[in-house]
């Protein structure tokens, strides 16, 4: 895939900061939260994790005036920017590389009649100029300096300018055209390490040669392209699908990072780069999704197996197990801070990245965290029944959802402990079952003898989960009162999890149409994380009108997250083939959460949120290019129709209004497949080509079995 091609659009900027700048590329520990709209990098810059640096350094001209606001182009890998300062026009190219190098190339031009001087800023408490560094390209005296930060560890700069008069100004002759490269490079020293001290630093920071700026620019590019080669390649009739299919691997891509640091040494995958509440200078303060948070791990597996290279799937699979507590769960973390235990399908997620790349893609040491997160929350959490129990609402990540205060009437102060319930959820329980039998799948596939316990576990929850939370009058999955398994008769969007897991049978059909009606889950947006018919339901969110976090604030009271979307559309999927109903309401879900994808759904800017006002799709926060959902996989799986399982493969699209759809570049244990699809309903042609190889030509309405040339064992077609 040319991502840059893909995805290219207008300039982006945070809806909540009007004027602001976003950028595209991230380092292995540099990125941009966001610029203000002046050359260089000026506004909020991370490392690593929230730092909110509000300057590498920014170039402008002597006196107060502001430049005019930016017209140019958002790419992928770098942004293109064109703007006026009184008299000086200026064109330039922003990019942070793969080292942790943020480059400014500028093209400065003197329009006016006078001499205009145009100098480099830098903080002064950070850099300070004329400390002695590395004899380079650019001369012996580059800015440089050291701080102390946040999250235990000292970061360093060091700016390199391809004219180093710019750190004490330069004059521009009338029509004079200047052009101008800065670099500023980043770097983190461990515990220990004197912050005063820039001139003997631990890790060297070399110049870089800038006599070449488009040479510059085109390595970056080709790096940054890289990543994506191993990515399927998607063509269809539909612009916003193709863009949307860009964009959710360009999330991925944008959320991988390597801390290399304490408790996260390796590369891991964050929930995004952006963070709410407080920005304020060099305050790191207030929630931020640049960490691990096992949660959303597992939905980003789900994506990842699809890409040709495993090597990114299994580089998150690693990073998991030392996060794990003694009591199994998995814990959230940063560098240097462990946190919260949220709930997650762990186990289940290597399970499916198993069924495309083989058993042994799964690391040991992963599958074993697997084993004992399973058996820790069979202990610690679960009664005699294998129901989980959830003390506290925060920690299934669906907070303030209105069925921990069923109990007490949705009361006015939900904070006050005496009027919250814990309870035996839904997605909890649900979670459990999905962990065990993944376990159980990959323990048979390995030949591990623990296949057995596993597969126990994975049934007896199911069977409570059927007995004791289905509520056979109203036909839907309901939480339980921990004490008294009494039905906290709340239809929570978690409801739908029975149906994803394939727990559910024939007889919980109706219950799944029922659901997805105008008086419960049928809303313009789909879909609300709680019914339109509970009390407490508020589509914009807060808690009865109180906005306990704030307007931007989760609250699971009502709006539409894209992470409960996708498994409630996977859940509909999975029963659609039978169910007309649901086939249409698989097409209108699936569209509905696509143009969210984008702001004003207009696919020019894509700009994926955490969650939306369930009525009207508002965007409720803005954390661009979240990532705490999967899409790729339901592309692949439903629409494409590409189904794998053990030793079987079969082709089952859904028809979502498509004339055309080419998906090319599908690695399965190590073969290549690509399909093509035409035509719509019974009418459908479909080819499918195994390394070159045609295993299908003709129709597949109904569904068609492929030969067995792919497995997790062959070696050949």
């Amino acid at each position: 895939m040319d991502i840059d091609a893909a995805l290219t659009g207008r300039l982006r900027g945070l809806r909540t900061r009007p004027g602001t700048l976003l950028l595209g590329p991230v380092g292995r520990r540099l990125w941009v939260d966001y610029l203000e709209d002046r050359p260089g990098f000026g506004g909020r810059i991370d490392y690593i994790h929230k730092l909110n640096i509000p300057r590498l350094f920014t170039v402008g001209p002597d006196g107060e005036s502001a430049p005019t606001r930016s017209v140019g182009e958002w790419l992928p890998s770098h942004v293109r920017t064109r703007q006026r300062w009184g008299d000086l026009s200026l064109a330039e190219t922003r990019f942070v590389t793969q080292d942790d190098r943020a480059v400014s190339i500028q093209r400065w031009q003197n329009e006016g009649d006078e001499r205009v001087r145009i100098a480099a800023r830098y903080d002064e408490e950070w850099v300070s100029a004329g400390l002695p560094g590395p004899t380079g390209p650019t001369g012996p005296h580059s800015p440089s300096g050291a701080r102390q930060v946040a999250h235990g560890f000292a970061l360093r700069m060091r700016l390199d300018a391809s004219d180093p008069r710019i750190w004490g100004g330069v004059w521009l002759d009338p029509g004079e055209v200047y052009d101008l490269t800065i670099v500023a490079t980043v770097r983190h020293d461990g515990d220990g390490v004197d912050p005063t001290d820039p001139t003997d630093p631990t890790e060297p920071i070399d110049p870089v040669d800038l006599r070449d700026p488009i040479s510059l620019l085109h390595t970056h590019r080709s790096t940054y392209a890289a990543w994506f080669e191993s990515v399927p390649d998607l063509r269809c009739d539909d612009e916003l699908l193709e863009r949307l299919w860009a964009y959710r691997w360009y999330i991925l891509r944008t959320s991988m990072a390597e801390p290399g640091l304490g408790a996260l040494p390796g590369r891991v995958m964050y929930e995004g780069r952006s963070h709410k509440m407080s920005k304020d200078p060099c305050n790191p303060t207030g929630w931020e999704f640049s960490k691990v948070i096992p949660l959303s791990t597992p939905l980003h597996l789900m994506d990842l197996r699809w890409r040709a290279d495993p090597d990114e799937a299994e580089a998150v699979m690693h990073s998991i197990p030392p996060l794990q507590g003694a009591d199994g769960q998995l814990h959230a973390h940063t560098t240097d801070r462990r946190m919260n235990p949220y709930a997650n399908c762990f186990g289940w997620s290597l399970a499916q990245v198993a069924e495309v790349h083989g058993p042994w893609a799964v690391p040991a040491e992963a599958l074993a965290a697997a084993k004992a997160q399973v058996r820790g929350e069979a202990q610690w959490l679960a009664g005699q029944d294998g129901l989980p129990v959830q003390q506290d609402h925060r920690l299934t990540g669906k907070e303030y959802q209105p069925s921990y205060w069923y109990f007490h009437d949705y009361p006015t102060d939900p904070k006050d402990p005496a009027t919250y319930t814990p309870l035996k959820r839904v997605d909890r329980a649900v979670y459990q079952h999905l962990n065990a039998a993944g376990v159980a799948h990959l323990c048979a596939q390995r030949g591990d003898p623990d296949e057995p316990e596993f597969t126990a576990v994975a049934a007896d929850v199911a069977q409570s989960v059927l007995d004791k939370q289905w509520d056979p009058e109203s036909e839907f999955f309901y939480d339980l009162h921990h004490r008294t398994d009494e039905h906290a008769l709340v239809r929570n969007v978690v409801g739908f999890y029975p149906w994803w897991a394939g727990i559910a049978s024939s007889r919980h059909a109706h219950g799944l149409v029922r659901a997805l009606g105008q008086d419960h889950f049928g809303t313009e947006h789909p879909y609300p994380s709680v019914s339109r018919d509970c009390p407490a339901y508020r589509a914009e969110g807060g808690w009865l009108g109180q906005f306990l976090k704030g307007r931007n604030g989760c609250m699971w009271s009502g709006p539409s997250w894209p992470y409960t979307s996708a498994i409630t559309l996977d859940a509909i999927g999975r029963y659609a083939e039978g169910s007309e109903s649901l086939r249409r309401e698989f097409a209108r879900g699936f569209w509905a959460l696509a143009r969210m994808h984008f702001r004003d759904a207009d696919p020019a800017q894509p700009y994926l949120v955490e969650h939306y006002d369930s009525s009207t799709g508002e965007p409720l926060s803005d954390e661009a290019d979240y990532n705490h959902s999967y899409l790729i996989d339901l592309v692949v799986r439903y629409l494409a129709g590409l189904r794998v399982t053990g030793s079987t493969l079969a082709l089952r699209p859904l028809d979502v209004g498509l004339g055309r759809l080419e998906l090319t570049g599908v690695s399965v244990a190590g073969h290549r497949l690509s399909i093509s699809l035409r035509g719509r309903g019974e009418q459908r042609h479909g080819i499918v080509r195994c390394d070159g190889r045609t295993l299908h030509d003709g129709p597949v309405a109904g569904g068609v079995e492929l030969p067995a040339c792919v497995h997790a064992d062959a070696s050949a077609c």
